[in-house]
């Protein structure tokens, strides 16, 4: 069996880091594979890059002016079909498509004229969507019986609303595939499930994370920020800071929370950085996985008041450094923390996010020893071992509507 995975990016990111960890499982299974990606640089053996960042900005320009969201990229498409001819893998792995990184009519024409079977990993719901990834914000159900006039189409193209016609596009070539839908929540299952995508089987294998990383780390992060013995620290993490990750909700606490909280906000662009209150400490983006740890460890409360997600990882994170989660009821991140190491508060009521903040750091009711016991559940290389069986399955034709 010969396995392809193709993904925007190889090692890095949280889809890229989920390509090469299934890939260093594949070769403990001793088979065969590679990862086509289109951005960015990976020192990672098996990472194959077929696209290039200036192709992706003229797709993306184009995307913007035309509105053909996921169907421009020809050439970087043909790019990676002339990969594919000559890998020959049994199984492709679908994972992000929508970083202009491939055009979505060329490649599934492909895919449909060949013999390799297909598993397509939804780290978003862009695949039975006109155009979001996410829609929850807006509330927007339109997705379940045809996408027009889109209410966030400015966001993808300036000009035309192509909603509608991208909606028919997908829903015309993702129909008679030899297709596998896998999913990292439960959450995410269920809107498979009410798509016009609900005919294929659907896998729920949520992410992992690398316990060797992420795990209780000793930290001086408090002594050098100057948050004293008596003041509990508050964390929050995310790769892009806004109001769909809840920075609205952080300057609000900062706002209401008296001086014996300290806020600590991770991944802020300088321009952000510099617009905070003074209750909120800010910490640019980094890429060093273990100072991540070490915040996590030094956090008193991780608190994650997302209004769009699927399976985040820093709420795993959080947890495997014995540090307990706090989250708005959103998308599959309630799926994380148990009733032992984590709270669930109502998308968007923020007076109750404050009171649960208050309460479980004033009497500490989830403990450091439950958090890691919750942890042990994420360990990526037991996770991702389902898609090693998945994989047999796929081979061997042993898929069942319901899935696996």
């Amino acid at each position: 069996m010969k396995v392809v995975q193709i993904n925007a990016t190889c090692g890095a990111g949280s889809t890229g880091k989920i390509c090469v960890a299934i890939s260093r499982l594949l070769n403990q299974n001793g088979i065969e594979n590679v990862i086509l990606y289109s951005q960015g640089k990976s020192d990672y053996p098996q990472g194959i890059k077929y696209g290039s960042e200036p192709d992706a900005k003229i797709q993306a320009l184009g995307t913007r002016v035309f509105g053909n969201y996921g169907f421009d990229a020809k050439k970087t498409t043909k790019r990676l079909l002339t990969e594919l001819e000559r890998i020959r893998p049994d199984i492709i792995h679908l994972h992000n498509l929508h970083a202009h990184n491939c055009n979505l009519e060329l490649l599934f024409r492909y895919l449909k004229a060949g013999s390799a079977k297909l598993c397509w990993t939804f780290h978003d719901c862009w695949a039975f969507t006109g155009y979001c990834p996410h829609f929850d914000m807006l509330g927007c159900e339109q997705w379940k019986t045809g996408c027009r006039q889109c209410p966030d189409r400015r966001r993808y193209s300036w000009f035309l609303d192509r909603s509608s016609s991208l909606y028919r596009k997908k829903k015309a070539l993702f129909s008679d595939l030899p297709l596998t839908v896998a999913v990292p929540s439960q959450w995410m299952a269920d809107l498979v499930k009410q798509s016009f995508l609900k005919e294929y089987p659907v896998s729920v294998i949520p992410n992992g994370i690398d316990p060797e990383i992420f795990r209780p780390r000793p930290s001086r992060f408090r002594e050098k920020v100057g948050i004293a013995a008596n003041q509990y620290m508050l964390l929050g993490v995310a790769s892009v800071w806004d109001d769909r990750k809840g920075l609205d909700v952080f300057l609000k606490l900062s706002e209401r929370l008296n001086d014996g909280y300290r806020i600590v906000l991770v991944g802020l662009e300088k321009q952000q950085s510099r617009q905070l209150p003074p209750g909120i400490i800010p910490i640019g983006r980094t890429k060093d996985q273990t100072e991540l740890a070490e915040l996590y460890s030094a956090a008193d409360l991780f608190v994650n008041p997302t209004r769009e997600e699927n399976y985040p990882t820093v709420n795993m994170e959080a947890l495997a450094c014995g540090t307990p989660v706090l989250t708005f009821d959103t998308g599959g991140s309630p799926e994380i923390p148990d009733q032992t190491c984590g709270s669930v508060v109502p998308k968007n009521d923020v007076n109750a996010l404050e009171k649960e903040i208050i309460r479980v750091c004033g009497s500490r009711p989830y403990s450091k020893e439950a958090c890691l016991k919750r942890a042990k559940e994420f360990d990526q290389t037991e996770r991702f071992q389902k898609y090693m069986e998945l994989y047999q399955e796929i081979a061997y034709g042993r898929i069942t509507k319901s899935g696996i």
